[in-house]
């Protein structure tokens, strides 16, 4: 006993010490916020621009028209939640993508307050439930559910947040990445092979500048990038609700795949977004090391959250405890289903991201020609798409996190044939007349304001060029993809009329 250091606590006070004093949670609040609102100031702005043309009254696929057949089956708005069902116009849509991008920005810089996320929220729901194909993807309906918890989140302003609220976007986090792994385990083999990334850079939606450099990478490195994907979306996530050295160190890897994806490519605003319930991870001790002195000691002033606070954060807790149960169950089954929601109101979804990977990469180009004959010797031009491969001597453009809807969407369709797509043909029609709003989709007008006689549409084969090579693509001609078509072509207006499109 004499030789006891006295100093030294023993294994009892050890096992029994006090724990840490909770963490804090305001300045994760702030950023979950801040950086949320950057995502509406971009997510609006698209709206703004783009929806008119892709779902207004004269657009390719029109929503008040959608809204007539939804009518009709007896759909009301407890089924397809959207301000819109109550009326629609050009006008209202373009009012509405204006005040989108306005509150946002106003979010983005600080002005939180519940009820702004309230609108915003509705907003964009709004606009999900009507895009049909152009607001499909899976970030549009994980922007919906973000946006709700957030609602949450800036209840009691100046207080702390209610803990129960910060743990949803745990959760959130945690879904997202556990749907995005176990879609590509069960999927496409080259997940577990460990060849995925040999073929990625390349066929993604739409490379970027520094895409052809990730391609060119040997394939031991392409091998490790899907090694640490798995890290990341499968590992990772187990952590999260542990320790908060270890959720920190979770945090840390799902922020670095997120930034690895954000410089590789052009995936919209979907990893922005992602890194919202990511900074949940982290609490205000790491905050405090990066944010500006005069902040922080706000911070650590701020009082203790509002009881009313606590009972809303705790409703919120009860419903996405409820609706996650549905979620949970897709996840573990073997038929999983990825970027779904099993209730109206987009509250809690699964997720998931590239289940299957292209090895190949093709492409539909668009041309017209002002000659008689379609044929061959005719003097064809192309279309320029804003951002996707088209002239193989066009550099990979940089886009992210704006959202080019048609490009992606075009993408999708020279998977199939037209039949899977009719909104092409739609297209073609519209660039036959000249339509100078779907032409502003595109990267200009080659045929200045007089439109082409014919159009036709053929499908090629791309493959990135190697670094320093003075093309950035080279291409294969596949076959035709739609036969040339004029205005007064007999198949092009019965297609027309079979849709209700003029």
């Amino acid at each position: 006993m004499g030789d006891l250091d006295l100093a030294q606590p023993s294994l009892l006070g050890r096992l029994f010490r006090r724990r840490s004093p909770p963490e804090r949670l305001v300045l994760t609040r702030f950023m979950i916020l801040r950086l949320l609102g950057g995502v509406y100031t971009v997510a609006f702005p698209v709206l703004f621009f783009q929806a008119l043309p892709l779902f207004g009254h004269d657009g390719l696929l029109p929503a008040d028209a959608y809204l007539e057949r939804v009518r009709a089956a007896g759909v009301g708005f407890w089924k397809l939640p959207s301000l819109f069902v109550f009326g629609i116009s050009d006008g209202l849509l373009r009012a509405l993508a204006g005040l989108g991008a306005v509150l946002g920005a106003l979010c983005a810089v600080g002005v939180t307050h519940w009820t702004l996320l309230v609108v915003l929220w509705a907003l964009y729901l709004s606009f999900v439930h009507v895009g049909q194909v152009w607001m499909g993807y899976g970030w549009d309906i994980q922007l919906c559910e973000t946006g709700f918890l957030a609602i949450f989140l800036a209840l009691g302003a100046g207080r702390e947040p209610p803990r129960v609220v910060v743990w949803l976007f745990r959760w959130l986090i945690v879904r997202i990445m556990l749907g995005a792994g176990l879609i590509k385990l069960r999927g496409d083999p080259c997940w577990r092979e460990l060849t995925c990334l040999d073929y990625h850079f390349e066929t993604q939606p739409l490379p970027n500048p520094l895409s052809a450099l990730f391609h060119a990478a040997p394939h031991w490195v392409h091998a490790a990038g899907v090694a640490g994907n798995h890290v990341a979306e499968l590992v990772a996530p187990i952590f999260v609700f542990t320790s908060r050295r270890l959720r920190r160190i979770a945090g840390a890897v799902m922020l670095a795949l997120q930034i690895t994806l954000i410089l590789s490519g052009n995936l919209s605003f979907l990893n922005w977004l992602t890194l919202v319930p990511i900074l949940a991870c982290f609490d205000d001790a790491v905050w405090k090391r990066i944010l500006p002195g005069a902040l922080v000691r706000r911070a650590e002033a701020a009082p203790a959250t509002r009881r009313a606070a606590k009972i809303a954060g705790g409703v919120a807790f009860a419903v996405v405890a409820y609706l996650s149960i549905a979620v949970v169950v897709n996840l573990v089954s073997d038929s999983q289903q990825m970027n779904t929601s099993f209730e109206p109101f987009e509250l809690v979804n699964t997720y998931g991201a590239f289940g299957s990977v292209g090895k190949e990469r093709d492409e539909i180009v668009f041309e017209g020609t002002r000659d008689e004959r379609p044929d061959d010797d005719a003097h064809w031009i192309a279309y320029e798409w804003k951002c996707k491969p088209g002239d193989p001597d066009r550099r990979p453009c940089v886009v992210s996190p704006y959202h080019l809807r048609l490009d992606w969407q075009i993408w999708f369709a020279a998977m199939g044939g037209p039949d899977e797509a009719p909104w092409t043909v739609h297209l073609v029609s519209k660039l036959l007349h000249g339509d100078a709003a779907t032409l502003g989709l595109l990267a200009g007008d080659p045929f200045a304001a007089t439109p082409p006689r014919w159009i036709r549409a053929r499908l090629y084969r791309y493959q990135l060029a190697r670094p320093g090579e003075a093309s950035h693509w080279h291409r294969t001609f596949l076959h035709e993809w739609l036969p040339p078509l004029s205005v007064d072509h007999p198949a092009l207006r019965e297609f027309l009329e079979a849709y209700g499109w003029h």
